[in-house]
């Protein structure tokens, strides 16, 4: 019989390993071949200073462990935690999540000490290496309204900063002629995820999902934002 933390693993280590046979065995060869690569992008224009010491982001970018597994390494953030968000308490459990039908989506509630970095540079790293924001309703090979593009907005002025970045990045056509399809959502309370989630990207370095779609992701955030990037990731089980 199946434990629960090798059952909910199932379906995406499967989808990682069909991948390889597909032909990404090049990626053995060259670690920085991912399914979603990186896009160098501006930095946002609409960037305020604030005075608080400490803040919170909700975001959701497809698969939660890769996520997580980036802001972890982002210096500033003290705590990166996987979870859901859009829906409501009672579904607010993996395999229903899973479903597709409980309004919520994977995300990482990201807490952070604004004079290091801002709310608009973590959104800079999301946009350019976390997850592709053009891809509607699934990351890499998952699918599913679980796996969105969406920034849950914690206050009137993240959704401002948000919409005025993703404007921003629509004009300069950063993705060429792909939309951004990034929703901006407010007042949808985070739920952590079970205790099995949290720091699997580092739990589970080897783990054929983690190893092609995820790790690159970080190896992308070293490359492009060197400035801001932690080799020693604050993890919950630390208690970060």
């Amino acid at each position: 019989m199946k434990t629960q933390a090798t059952s909910f693993a199932t379906r995406r280590s499967m989808l990682a390993s069909l991948a390889l046979v597909a032909g990404c065995a090049v990626w053995f060869g060259k670690h920085s071949f991912a399914a979603e690569a990186a896009v160098v992008i501006p930095a946002p224009t609409t960037d305020p200073a604030t005075n608080d010491t400490s803040a919170t982001a909700v975001i959701a970018g497809g698969c939660f462990w890769g996520v997580q597994g980036v802001f972890q390494h982002v210096k500033g953030v003290t705590s990166a935690v996987s979870g859901y968000a859009g829906g409501d308490e009672s579904t607010a459990h993996y395999e229903t999540v899973g479903s597709g039908r409980t309004g919520h989506a994977e995300s990482v509630r990201i807490s952070y000490d604004p004079r290091q970095i801002s709310y608009a540079r973590l959104l800079q790293i999301y946009f350019s290496v976390a997850h592709d924001p053009t891809q509607l309703n699934r990351q890499g090979p998952d699918t599913g309204t679980q796996y969105r593009s969406t920034i849950f907005a914690q206050n009137v002025e993240q959704a401002r900063i948000a919409q005025a970045y993703i404007a921003q990045l629509t004009q300069a056509k950063t993705f060429g002629n792909r939309p951004i399809v990034t929703t901006i959502e407010l007042q949808k309370r985070f739920y952590p995820a079970e205790a099995y989630h949290q720091d699997y990207l580092t739990l589970h370095p080897d783990q054929p999902y983690i190893a092609y779609n995820d790790l690159p992701k970080v190896e992308n955030l070293k490359k492009l934002f060197a400035d801001r990037y932690s080799p020693r990731p604050v993890l919950v089980k630390n208690g970060a």
